[in-house]
């Protein structure tokens, strides 16, 4: 902050000093002193307010200003024919080398915009329909229900499998554990059959960044310099993404909305697989892989039953469903009371005639 006060000061004084030497306003010197002192003060108001205007529109405002100024130049140039010595001439071509500068600056900050490097490489651009990039991650080609998805239709664009996901799916396949190299071996054939499928466009990219080490930055590397889309399952990698601009899409998340909708009082079909944690509940899964928490349904381990659904809990894990077992044996058991027996089983007293007319 010194040096740039300092800078002005000595600017101030240039200016102040300039206008001493050559007396432009006036031959008191004191006037051309404080003539020179405003103009330097105004100079600097004028650069303050330009420090806080955005790049773009400092170049867009200069290249409007030296488009306008050759303009009124050429237009000024073409009129040599005019009689100069008239006053209306004079004024005419005063006009034009004010008002062209002036609209090529006014303009040219406007549409500074179209100098971003986004904007002009648009403009080179092919006008036809963009390609739209699906980064696939290590973790939904391994999941395999994205073949799934692409085979129904709902995943539009180009899938892009970068060389570096591939190369971390071989280190998988060819692991030493067992059930990672089952895993590997099943995102290869993922891969495989994802291939064959018709109507489904596959890009194996070839992008590599040395400098990044870890696959999950390099994948958000990638989708920002293709602009695309990352598709994965990873809760990690779906935040880091998130948090860095880049879209992704979550095959996790697809399946919960696609889960259907229950309502607490709804009956439904289950089988109950195993025990629960608390007493006398019982453990069912639907084909979703959604957990059903039933009450009253440890008798019935083994069993296909019918449950009340009481409440529906939503985690970051997933829903949970919590019924509750009507057993039908019990619920249609219904033992009456002796003392009611006894009150149904006793005849009703019938009244003589004589004493009902009497008792009218």
């Amino acid at each position: 902050m010194a040096w740039f006060f300092l800078v002005r000061v000595l600017f101030v004084l240039a200016v102040t000093y300039a206008a001493v030497l050559t007396r432009p306003f006036h031959t008191t010197l004191e006037l051309n002193i404080a003539a020179g002192a405003v103009l330097g003060l105004l100079m600097i108001g004028v650069e303050s307010r330009l420090r806080s205007a955005e790049v773009t529109h400092l170049l867009g405002a200069l290249i409007g200003g030296a488009i306008g100024l050759g303009l009124a130049k050429t237009i000024g140039a073409a009129l040599f024919w005019a009689d100069t010595a008239d006053a209306r001439v004079v004024f005419l071509h005063s006009f034009i080398l004010l008002v062209f500068p002036y609209l090529g600056l006014v303009i040219g900050a406007r549409k500074s915009e179209w100098l971003q490097p986004a904007r002009m490489v648009a403009l080179f651009r092919d006008a036809g329909p963009q390609k739209r990039y699906r980064i696939l991650d290590t973790s939904v080609i391994i999941d395999g229900r994205i073949a799934d998805v692409c085979e129904t239709g709902f995943l539009d664009g180009t899938l892009v499998i970068p060389q570096f996901v591939l190369k971390e799916l071989q280190l998988v396949a060819d692991s030493s554990d067992s059930m990672k190299r089952n895993r590997g071996r099943r995102g290869l054939d993922i891969l495989q059959k994802i291939q064959k499928m018709s109507g489904v466009e596959v890009s194996v990219s070839d992008v590599d960044f040395p400098d990044i080490r870890e696959v999950d930055l390099k994948l958000i590397e990638l989708a920002r310099t293709l602009q695309g889309k990352i598709v994965t399952n990873d809760f990690n990698l779906n935040k880091v993404a998130q948090l860095r601009g880049v879209e992704v899409l979550n095959i996790n998340e697809l399946a919960n909305s696609l889960k259907p909708v229950v309502l607490p009082g709804e009956l439904m079909k289950v089988f109950i697989l195993k025990e629960g944690k608390e007493y006398n509940q019982g453990v069912a899964y639907l084909d979703d892989g959604t957990m059903v928490v039933v009450d009253n349904a440890r008798k019935a381990i083994g069993k296909t039953i019918d449950v009340v659904v009481t409440s529906v809990l939503q985690t970051t894990a997933g829903k949970m469903i919590f019924g509750r077992f009507i057993d039908p044996a019990a619920a249609a058991q219904v033992v009456p009371g002796p003392a009611a027996t006894a009150v149904e089983g006793r005849a009703r007293p019938q009244i003589p005639p004589s004493a009902a007319a009497a008792g009218k």
